[in-house]
């Protein structure tokens, strides 16, 4: 098989078409300090100019604007504002989508890392979790208010991420395990406020649903088989965290399945033979297809760059 152009390869991932070699992701945080331009720089000089990646990922480092006032209590979260595309820190975040666009042309696939209403929501009271969760339990209807006012604008700001030239969205979902709400209350507090906001992603290719759990959270499961008829293309979990396995997902959806690498293993701090151990073995569990290689939530930003330039050379070999 010919050499694939990344825009190829990951379509044909999607599709679960053969592949020259399997895609491969993987990210850290930035620091641009509040420029599109600057995350742009960033963000190209990770992703394209010093990994040759196969996806370009925009970071969440130019964050959903938070309240003024921190939110203590549950009906503080009715009089959350309605932000228009004019707010400055959303006009940034296209910024950036327009600016890689036009230095990487229309192949390469662009996605840009969104939270779910329901993880901004909790962020926004904050931790202990627990202690959060508890709150909203017993006043749960302004939290809801709040959710929607947040879906809102996440659907606008998708639509014109799309727009502006992104592929898809990393949709990020906090909340979705076993060591959080209930499945019942996932289905209240996250579900209809994760499907209004990706309606604005409706006519991407690439959207993507992060279902998040938490490594210091021991036996933490998540809610897998609830995102798979969620309006995405692929979804992204920590495999090597918490289950599903990748040979377990790959026959509870036909979706493209974007794991299989440690966050906080081998791509971090090797060895060689461990890291490629582990490529191999999401490989064979999904026959290569309908996989990007990927860490499972953010390594740390002071990784080693030999284990991520190993990582990068190792898929070649892999094919």
């Amino acid at each position: 098989m010919s050499t694939m152009t990344p825009g190829e390869r990951v379509h044909a991932a999607v599709k679960g078409e053969a592949v020259d070699r399997v895609p491969i992701l993987f990210w850290h945080h930035f620091k641009p300090e509040g420029s599109g331009e600057r995350l742009a720089e960033y963000t190209l000089d990770f992703f394209v100019n010093k990994f040759k990646l196969d996806i370009i990922k925009i970071m969440p480092d130019l964050p959903y604007p938070a309240p003024e006032q921190p939110i203590t209590q549950t009906e503080q979260m009715r009089f959350l504002p309605r932000l228009d595309l004019d707010t400055p820190i959303f006009q940034e975040q296209l910024r950036c989508i327009r600016t890689l666009r036009s230095r990487v042309g229309n192949d390469y696939p662009i996605i840009l890392t969104l939270f779910s209403p329901l993880t901004y929501g909790l962020r926004f009271m904050g931790r202990p979790f627990a202690k959060t969760i508890s709150e909203i339990r017993k006043n749960p209807a302004p939290f809801e208010e709040g959710l929607g006012t947040i879906a809102s604008n996440l659907r606008r700001l998708m639509a014109a991420a799309i727009e502006a030239g992104a592929s898809g969205i990393f949709f990020s979902c906090m909340g979705a395990t076993s060591a959080d709400f209930t499945l019942e209350e996932y289905f209240r507090f996250g579900r209809p406020y994760d499907l209004d906001a990706l309606d604005g992603a409706k006519d991407s290719w690439l959207t993507t649903v992060h279902v998040h759990a938490d490594p210091d959270q021991q036996g933490d499961q998540i809610y897998f088989d609830a995102f798979t008829y969620y309006p995405v293309s692929v979804i992204s979990w920590s495999d090597r965290l918490t289950g599903p396995s990748l040979s377990e997902a790959s026959k509870a959806t036909d979706k493209c399945l974007m794991t299989g690498l440690a966050e906080r293993g081998p791509l971090t701090h090797g060895s060689e033979a461990a890291l490629k151990n582990e490529m191999q073995s999401a490989i064979s569990q999904t026959n290569g297809r309908r996989l990007i290689l990927a860490n499972g939530c953010s390594i740390p930003d002071d990784t080693p760059e030999e284990w991520l330039q190993t990582a990068r050379r190792l898929v070649d070999t892999l094919g």
